[in-house]
């Protein structure tokens, strides 16, 4: 769906504050909006679901853009926002992580073993405590700098550097172990 029509079905900003905001956050969603899916998806392993997280943190984003204190941090906020709706879709839902869907690949020897080795990482990055699964995918899957994922995770750039390593660690014992 579009972000025009999600928009305008969701209204407009509390204060009515014209085109710019829409214009503005429209500019961010076409820019942005595949990667941060690619997130959600990732977190929650469900399309559906990724697609609904993202386009509830525009619309949240278009509806507090007139409070926006700074608004060159939107992509902070909106990367915050499907991170913390990825958390709550996962809550709401209590039960095991899907796996993701399927890259196409050569032939059907490679899928199968692409496939595995997938589904292996996929579900070892499940087993992870939330916070050092998001430090990871923010860092590895994303390319996000320390600093970039401190101000999407609320916490310092010290702790992501270790919530990072430590994620590492314990996803190379997972690995490892054959669990």
């Amino acid at each position: 769906m579009e972000t025009e029509t999600v928009l305008a079905e969701r209204g407009g900003p509390a204060d009515g504050t014209p085109g710019d905001a829409t214009a503005a956050v429209t500019d961010l969603y076409r820019g942005h909006a595949l990667g941060l899916t690619r997130l959600a998806l990732v977190m929650v392993g469900d399309r559906g679901t990724a697609e609904d997280v993202v386009q509830e943190a525009f619309a949240g984003l278009y509806r507090r853009w007139p409070r926006l204190r700074d608004r060159e941090r939107a992509l902070t906020y909106v990367r915050s926002a499907v991170l913390n709706g990825s958390r709550t879709a996962l809550r709401r839902r209590r039960r095991p992580f899907r796996t993701v869907h399927e890259a196409p690949v050569w032939s059907a020897e490679a899928a199968a073993m692409v496939g595995e080795d997938r589904r292996e990482v996929m579900e070892a990055l499940h087993r992870l405590p939330a916070r050092q699964r998001e430090a990871l995918v923010l860092r590895y899957f994303c390319d996000l700098s320390a600093e970039e994922i401190a101000d999407a995770m609320g916490i310092s750039p010290g702790t992501v550097k270790s919530t990072t390593s430590r994620a590492i660690a314990a996803l190379g014992r997972i690995l490892g172990s054959g669990e």
